[in-house]
């Protein structure tokens, strides 16, 4: 049977590790919280989001080129379409400097009429915020989504970029991040950089190796924003090992990884491909190896290769220890994930399994304030709410982290100080009084709900706050704003 301080540590581990817990489940899981995590990295499931619009990148580049399509011919037709001058009009008061109008003041061009439905790309991004909200508050710990957010994060998009990275940026989770979770970190690398979200956001569609044909043809070059990012950001860090003659030299090596454009010549619209035309040719160094596999195959092999790099594994692993554990990362506890990640050759599982193992990441401190994103999907777990997406991206943006919409390529920052500050937690107040509104009908009551989601972490402030709020909705907006609750 569990002890009391097996259970502490399972409460404190559903927040560190997980999304916190749900009604009803929580001391069954507190209670084999280590085991049940191992098991979930063992049974490598990885769930899908349901309901979403299409079914990947490719299916999205049709729909998003016949889109844009649709929009061009509409801005022609009310060019077209819209009275002109008569002539002489704007002549005859120049002198004056007044201009008249082309058109009637009051006269509305047909496209600009209130759409019932917002546009396709923000429509998809909608639908995709909102399945993938829906799975990680139906998990059981939590665990499995938490590991999705992070590499998502590492590996990130931004949906503001463009049209394709707003209608994709859903699609690249459930086809890159997603299905490798449990896999090898080099796989995962890989997918990301070849994603048609990824080449977009990062501008490698852009970039031309200057003695390829089309560079020869153009006068066009390289565009280094995805080379760069790769080593500083995904796979080597800032303190890497690298100079700006690697960074150059990458960019060389992934020219030709490209988006297929609306004709379909070399392949479905949207997808991934690679055009020999745009690929610099020849041998290429890169941290001291030449590469000159053909075609694709170089930066293969190129990306493989840093993946297996002692300087990726620590990078990763501090990553990892700050991202569970601590803003400082324990040293030791970064030392044994890098040597995990080193001998396993990148196997991620082995990582994890290192990580929940560990008593250092499991008895330390409970330091690290939940993020914007972690506090939503937890408070919602905890009222049971089911929200819609307007619940979902409101509280979001009011807080600074809206899904897949990072200010820059290092994603959103992974440290107290950048949800912490005092504007952030004033935010925090605002939002949780409005959730303790909108759930005081249907939550059960806030006492019995701060003892069952908390449970043997509950401070006696807790208990004592909650039992004397003035009313139900404070008395929830005070269970979600409890240090225990906010802190994992």
């Amino acid at each position: 049977m569990a002890g009391s301080d097996d259970l502490k540590a399972g409460a404190v581990a559903l927040q560190r590790f997980g999304l916190g817990p749900k009604p009803g489940q929580s001391e069954a899981i507190r209670r084999e919280a280590r085991d049940r995590l191992l098991t979930e990295i063992d049974s490598s499931l990885i769930a899908q989001p349901q309901g979403v619009p299409f079914s990947g990148a490719a299916e999205i580049g049709k729909a998003l080129y016949a889109f844009e399509d649709d929009e061009k011919r509409d801005r022609e037709a009310r060019r077209a379409e819209a009275p002109q001058p008569a002539q002489g009009m704007q002549t005859a008061n120049a002198g004056q400097g007044e201009m008249q109008p082309a058109s009637p003041p009051n006269q509305m061009a047909p496209a600009a009429k209130a759409r019932a439905e917002p546009a396709l790309p923000y429509r998809t991004y909608r639908e995709e915020v909102k399945a993938r909200v829906d799975l990680a508050l139906a998990a059981e710990s939590g665990f499995t989504e938490r590991l999705v957010m992070f590499w998502s994060n590492h590996f990130c998009i931004g949906a503001t970029k463009s049209n394709m990275s707003r209608m994709m940026a859903g699609s690249y989770e459930r086809e890159a991040i997603r299905p490798r979770v449990f896999g090898r970190f080099e796989e995962m690398l890989i997918a990301a950089e070849s994603h048609p979200a990824m080449l977009d956001f990062l501008d490698n569609r852009q970039s031309v190796g200057p003695n390829s044909a089309a560079g020869r043809r153009r006068g066009r070059g390289l565009n280094e924003n995805l080379a760069r990012e790769i080593m500083e950001l995904h796979t080597l860090g800032v303190s890497g090992g690298y100079g700006q003659a690697d960074v150059t030299n990458l960019a060389r090596i992934i020219t030709g990884w490209t988006v297929v454009g609306r004709e379909g010549v070399l392949g479905f619209p949207g997808s991934f491909a690679f055009n020999a035309g745009l690929h610099e040719p020849g041998v290429t160094p890169l941290l001291g190896r030449s590469y000159d596999q053909p075609g694709r195959a170089q930066g293969v092999a190129a990306l493989t290769d840093l993946a297996r790099h002692p300087a990726t594994a620590r990078f990763i692993a501090t990553k990892l220890v700050r991202h569970f554990v601590a803003d400082d990362p324990p040293r030791g506890l970064v030392d044994l994930l890098a040597t995990t990640f080193r001998q396993g050759g990148g196997d991620l599982p082995a990582v994890y399994r290192a990580l929940i193992g560990s008593n250092e990441a499991w008895l330390a401190p409970a330091t690290k304030i939940r993020s914007p994103q972690e506090f939503l999907l937890a408070s919602y777990r905890a009222l049971g709410r089911q929200p819609d997406f307007g619940q979902i991206i409101g509280p979001l943006t009011a807080m600074g982290q809206p899904f897949w919409q990072p200010s820059g390529p290092n994603g959103f920052a992974d440290s107290n100080a950048a949800w912490a500050s005092a504007e952030g937690i004033k935010t925090r107040i605002d939002v949780s009084a409005g959730w303790g509104r909108q759930a005081a009908n249907a939550a059960p009551d806030p006492r019995a709900l701060s003892e069952d989601i908390l449970g043997p972490i509950l401070s006696p402030e807790t208990r004592q706050a909650v039992a004397r709020a003035e009313s139900r909705p404070q008395a929830l907006a005070l269970l979600l704003l409890s240090p225990e609750f906010q802190r994992r």
